[in-house]
Formats: C-alpha cells, sequence, structure tokens
C-alpha cells in the first residue's frame, strides 16, 4: 500500500475510544482534555490537525449492562455515546473526528484488516483456557490476580474461568521485532516509567492472544467463522484508522491511511498500555502498516488522597464539576497541579485555592488594575510604545523573550505542568514588578513616559501568557485578548493560527499602540469556599 510521506506540517492524535458500559468518569475527561490542548497548541503552531476521540461499543461486559437495564444493546450505546459527546462540548473539546466502534463503516474496515492478518497466516482456531476478566475484556493470567481470582483493577469482581475454542493472533512471532522497534524507538512508549513497565512484560516472553469469543453476539463475526464475534480489542483499535476515513470516502484501509496516518500521538490511560503498546503494533506490523509514532500512558487520578470508586461512593461527577466552576476552571486545575505521566489527586479545597490563586488574583485581578490605570493615566489608550522603548533589562522583557520557546518545548513534551508554571512566573513577576515600580506615584510626579512604559510592560507580559496558556483555558484567555483589543476566539481555531501565529503572538512586544482597549471586567470571578 502506497502511504503518502506525511510531511511536518500535520499532526493526528488519539484518546482512546472509551468503553461506554457506563457514562464518562473523570478519567476519560482528564485524557480528552489534554488531548484538547495538544491538538490546540499544535494548530497554533500553524499545524494541519486531527483529534481522534469518540467510544468502543461491543463486547460481553456491554451487552449484558444492556440486559440489565432492558435495553437493546445499540440503544444503550447511543444513549452513553451521547453522554460523552455532550461532555466533551462542555469541556471545550474541539475534536475532529468522534468515531463509534458500531459505526458501518467500521465493520468494512475490520474485515479488510482481519483479512490481511489471516492472509499471513497470523490467525489460528486454538483453545483457550483461563480466568477471564469481564469488566477487563481480558484473560489474566493466575500470577496477575488477587486471592479468590479476583481481578487487580476491579477487586470487587471475580474472574470467571473459560474453557473455549477462540481464534488466536500470533503475538509471539513478533517478540523480537517489538523488542527491535523499542530499541530504536526509546520514545515509542513514554513515559519512561511506562517503557520500562512493556520492557519488564515482554522480556518474559509474549503470549498469542485471543481475538474471538463464542457465545457473544454483539461485535462483528469473524469473517473466516461466523460462529465466532470479533473479541473487543481488535475491533476497537482499528477504530483509530476507520476515524481517519472523510465522510463521503468508500471505507477501506488504503483511503484511510491515505492522508493522516501514522497516527504522532496515542494518548492513554496507562491500564490500557499494553494494548497499545504491545498489542497494536504488533497488529500493525502484521498487516505490513506503519506504526504510531508515540504512545503516552498517563497515570491515575485519586479524590482525596484515595482510590475512586462507586463502592466508595467517592467518585467525582465530571459533569457536576465542570457546571460548578466553568470549563477552564477544571482544565486548568488537572493540567497545572499534575506532572502528566504520574498519578495525580483532585482535593476540592486545593482546587479551589490554585484558582483562586492563580486564575481570579495573579492573572485576572492584574489585567483588571492594569487596564484601569491605563484609563487613569494614559486617556484610556494604549500607550505608543513599541518593544525597542523598553530598555533589554527591563525584568519582564528579559522573561518574556525566550518565554515562548520554553513553553514550546513543555508542550511538545506534554509537560503541561511546567508550561503553566512558566507561563504562571511572567504573571507573578509583573504584579511584583507594577508594585515596585508604582506607576501611580510616577503619574502623580508627572513622570507620563515612565508610568507608560511601565504599564505596556505589564500588559504585554499578560497577553503573552494568555496566548500561551490559551490551549489550557482558551475561554479566559479569549477574554483577555478582546480586553486588550484584539478580536480573537481562542476556540475558532481555524483562523486563530492566521491571525494569531505562534512565530509572532508567542514573542514578547506584540502591543501596539493601535490597539482600541476594551472595558476592564474581571475574567475570573474569585470562587468563594463553602461553609
Amino acid at each position: 500500500m502506497n502511504l503518502v510521506d506525511k510531511t511536518k506540517k500535520t499532526f493526528a492524535l488519539t484518546t482512546p475510544l472509551y468503553y461506554v458500559n457506563d457514562l464518562p468518569h473523570i478519567g476519560s475527561a482528564y485524557t480528552t482534555i489534554a488531548a484538547d490542548v495538544v491538538a490546540r497548541f499544535q494548530r497554533l503552531l500553524g499545524r494541519s490537525v486531527l483529534l481522534v476521540t469518540g467510544t468502543d461499543e461491543h463486547g460481553q461486559k456491554i451487552q449484558r449492562t444492556a440486559e440489565s437495564k432492558g435495553l437493546p444493546p445499540k440503544k444503550f450505546c447511543d444513549e452513553m455515546s451521547t453522554g460523552f459527546i455532550s461532555l466533551w462540548q462542555l469541556l471545550e473539546i474541539k475534536y475532529d473526528r468522534f468515531i463509534r466502534t458500531t459505526d458501518p463503516r467500521h465493520e468494512a474496515l475490520v474485515k479488510e484488516f482481519f483479512q490481511r492478518v489471516w492472509s499471513n497466516d497470523d490467525i489460528y482456531l486454538g483453545q483457550q483456557k483461563g480466568w477471564y476478566c469481564v469488566s477487563c475484556e481480558e484473560f489474566k493470567e493466575e500470577r496477575e490476580l488477587l486471592e479468590g481470582h479476583r481481578c487487580p483493577i476491579h477487586p470487587n469482581k471475580e474472574a470467571e474461568w473459560r474453557d473455549e475454542q477462540n481464534y488466536f493472533f500470533r503475538l509471539s512471532k513478533y517478540q523480537s521485532q517489538l523488542e527491535k522497534l523499542y530499541q530504536s524507538q526509546p520514545d515509542f512508549i513514554q513515559p519512561e516509567t511506562r517503557r520500562n513497565e512493556v520492557l519488564n512484560f515482554v522480556k518474559q516472553g509474549l503470549q498469542d492472544f485471543s481475538i474471538s469469543r463464542v457465545n457473544v453476539e454483539w461485535g462483528f463475526p469473524v469473517p473466516a467463522d461466523p460462529n465466532h464475534t470479533l473479541y473487543v480489542w481488535f475491533d476497537a483499535l482499528l477504530g483509530y484508522v476507520t476515524a481517519l476515513l472523510e465522510p463521503d470516502e468508500e471505507p477501506n484501509l488504503e483511503n484511510a491511511l491515505a492522508k493522516w496516518w501514522p497516527i504522532n500521538l496515542h494518548l492513554i490511560g496507562k491500564d490500557i498500555l499494553r494494548f497499545h503498546a504491545v498489542y497494536w503494533p504488533a497488529m500493525l506490523m502484521s498487516a505490513d502498516l506503519p506504526l504510531p509514532e508515540r504512545v503516552f500512558g498517563h497515570g491515575f487520578l485519586t479524590k482525596d488522597g484515595q482510590k475512586m470508586g462507586k463502592s466508595l461512593g467517592n467518585t467525582l461527577d465530571p459533569v457536576a464539576l465542570t457546571r460548578n466552576y466553568g470549563a477552564d476552571a477544571v482544565r486548568y486545575y488537572f493540567l497545572k497541579e499534575i506532572e502528566f505521566g504520574k498519578d495525580g489527586d483532585f482535593n476540592e479545597v486545593r482546587f479551589i485555592n490554585v484558582l483562586n490563586a492563580d486564575l481570579a488574583n495573579d492573572l485576572g485581578n492584574l489585567l483588571n488594575r492594569t487596564l484601569n490605570m491605563v484609563k487613569k493615566y494614559c486617556a484610556g489608550n494604549l500607550p505608543s510604545i513599541t518593544t525597542e522603548d523598553i530598555p533589554i533589562d527591563n525584568p519582564l522583557k528579559v522573561i518574556g523573550l525566550h518565554l515562548g520557546e520554553q513553553v514550546k518545548i513543555a508542550y511538545e513534551a506534554l509537560a503541561f505542568n511546567q508550561a503553566c508554571d512558566a507561563i504562571l512566573k511572567i504573571v507573578q513577576a509583573s504584579n511584583k514588578f507594577i508594585d515596585e515600580q508604582a506607576p501611580w506615584s510616577l503619574y502623580k510626579k508627572g513622570q507620563q513616559q515612565a508610568t507608560e512604559a511601565v504599564l505596556y510592560a505589564v500588559l504585554e507580559s499578560v497577553r503573552l501568557a494568555a496566548y500561551l496558556l490559551s490551549p489550557v483555558i482558551p475561554n479566559i484567555s479569549s477574554d483577555i485578548y478582546q480586553q486588550l483589543g484584539f478580536e480573537i476566539d481562542f476556540n475558532e481555531q481555524s483562523q486563530t493560527a492566521i491571525v494569531a501565529p505562534f512565530d509572532i503572538h508567542g514573542t514578547w512586544g506584540v502591543l501596539s499602540g493601535d490597539q482600541k482597549l476594551g472595558d476592564p471586567r474581571p475574567v475570573f470571578k474569585r470562587i468563594e469556599t463553602p461553609k
């Protein structure tokens, strides 16, 4: 198959296709927010971006859950899938494709892919004996299970003993090819801790894995044997490929892979690392297709230091959280306060304190008081000063001149907390600078030019901070930009890269006296701590 060479101008990334046995939880929201931030940042750099998300809708667990609710599986999946779409809208997630594995086009691609792997003699009929966790849709090795054959991921559920004929994929055949991949492309699995987990797992020797089930109707029949149903992972991983089809294209691999393949980044939670970093590349090798560039497995979220779970009654509803505090607040807390790749915790008091300190006080209050001073001391007009008028040793200019590059490196490494910390430094430095320079005193002494230089340096630093934070807090950044006289909405991404490209707006010194400032108003209202 001739695939078009991808230039550096395109960037395709995926979230997992979320399993619809229940409504989205905070973990799914966390991955999707991170993916949206990456996509927004890549768009600012002027790249064509495709952000893929969606739902994985087949398998025994869904069949059983639908039955328990008295619904046909498809109707149940329709309801659940809508829950994901509405949460993504609430969180300002601007995905390009939403793929559902029940999409009729998906079946055509799964069949074609199966045929390629089958022709390569990598699928065979065998006997599967072992402990099966329905919640994971996966066979577990005895050594992985807890006492009473309970699954370590779902400790309140016992695994079920199965002894049945299944079709298997020859994973063992790809052991040395996978080892070579991990060695030649050390960045294929990130972060380092996840890479080491995979290397240890593979080193123990790979077992062929089952790709079909009997007595499960909810899924695609195996093309070579309709008595079997394709097992969820063989079907679900291919959703990433189906999503790449243009809406009116004929569903075949050649069309799907023509523009966006290979995927630059698969963003996943660490619980599904093995499927994406071992099974998926082996399946693609078997089908003779190029491999994705990078798989990044992030950590788990806890609440008040405890694992979240329905049985513990301490789940965190992402819909309620976003309705209470707004999309920007939720996005900012999870990306700034948690090092992406490590486990992280949510605590409501800390959440409120961080938002009040960073967004209401440091950023919002700084913009508000500075604009009010411009109104008072400069007749409401931006001082006619350019960056050249500000001395090179001005403390804000010193930080601002290197900030864009520093933040770019952090975003590209998915170090969102480092990006936010670096941006916040210029905001905090601006607050200190305005207090030390005291423009109100300079104005009283008749030092108009010095007053204007201080106000310009602060407003320009706020503008740069808003621009660099726009992938994380698009609404607040848009509000700041509009108060500074720019007609830019960071949620209208197609126009942003054209009117505010990174190589210009990502540098210090963009504001000019031509800007007509808007009226000062708070960009983030302080949250009162509930009594």
